[in-house]
């Protein structure tokens, strides 16, 4: 049976989890990676084809969208107008995410393709297991707690800063309820860790919780850290029974989501064409 080829449209954390899970999936096989920033791939990707341009890469089936959520839409459009389906998960308010379905599903649907849109973690998995839980106790309460754990998208905008070789962006909440980011970079040569942490600070991605920038001489540490989360699920006590549901885990997010993209890239084929949610697919 012939394999699928997908390509990978950026290379940060997020592509670069879907490259090893490409390489470890037998059904599958990595077309090469678009990234436009040029330089040589790091091990074990440097036989994987590289271009600067999807139209440079030979056949591809479809594609796995891993750029900055602000670079997203107009990559997609792109890549549909090539009349090749995609795979993304980028993560946006709430106020934005319908606009941003709503205009990828009329490219797919004008350009006869089809598209898989929120496949990951968070946007993905996280709120069909919700779901789940509120399925199995109609009348209960959710809470959920995180670990501080990576964030895919910010850490993606942090990369992308000048004078960045490297970040990774990680949240959590302090004891007062407030949102707070930890990010850390690793520096190109030379690179001032005040300007890098003025720009960082400024992009409207991070304007929503303070954000604290730390230069570290390398991310593979803080990377085994992982993510994790605590969700609950109880029932009320007018249900008149003591149900309760618990989920503890702990997980690296890229690898779930990249885990996860690839497992809507085999559905592509099954779809009409236009922009489909994960977990209705």
């Amino acid at each position: 049976m012939k394999r699928a080829r997908l390509a990978i449209v950026g290379f940060g954390i997020l592509g670069r989890a879907c490259a090893l899970a490409l390489l470890e999936a037998g059904d599958l096989e990595l077309a090469g990676v678009v990234r436009r920033t040029g330089g040589a791939l790091p091990a074990p990707f440097q036989r994987v084809a590289l271009a600067a341009h999807l139209r440079d890469l030979k056949q591809v089936d479809a594609v796995l969208l891993c750029v900055p959520p602000d670079a997203a839409l107009g990559m997609a459009r792109e890549i549909l107008q090539q009349h090749v389906p995609l795979v993304e998960c980028a993560r946006l308010a709430e106020h934005a995410l319908q606009g941003y379905h709503d205009a990828i599903d009329r490219a797919a649907r004008n350009h006869r393709v089809a598209a898989v849109v929120g496949a990951g973690w968070d946007p993905g998995v996280l709120p069909l297991i919700r779901r789940a839980f509120e399925t199995l106790i109609p009348r209960g309460q959710t809470m959920s707690e995180k670990h501080p754990g990576l964030s895919l998208h910010h850490s993606a905008i942090a990369a992308a800063a000048s004078g960045v070789r490297d970040a990774l962006a990680t949240e959590h909440r302090a004891p007062g309820g407030e949102l707070q980011r930890y990010v850390y970079v690793e520096l190109e040569q030379g690179a001032d860790i005040g300007a890098v942490a003025q720009a960082i600070e400024a992009d409207p991605l991070f304007v929503d919780a303070r954000a604290h920038v730390f230069a570290v001489p390398d991310l593979a540490t803080l990377q085994a850290a992982g993510s994790g989360i605590v969700l609950e699920r109880r029932a009320t006590a007018t249900a008149g029974r003591h149900e309760s549901l618990l989920l503890e885990a702990r997980f690296d997010a890229a690898t779930f989501a990249a885990r996860t993209m690839l497992e809507a890239a085999r559905r592509l084929a099954l779809l009409a064409p236009g922009a489909h949610r994960h977990g209705l697919v």
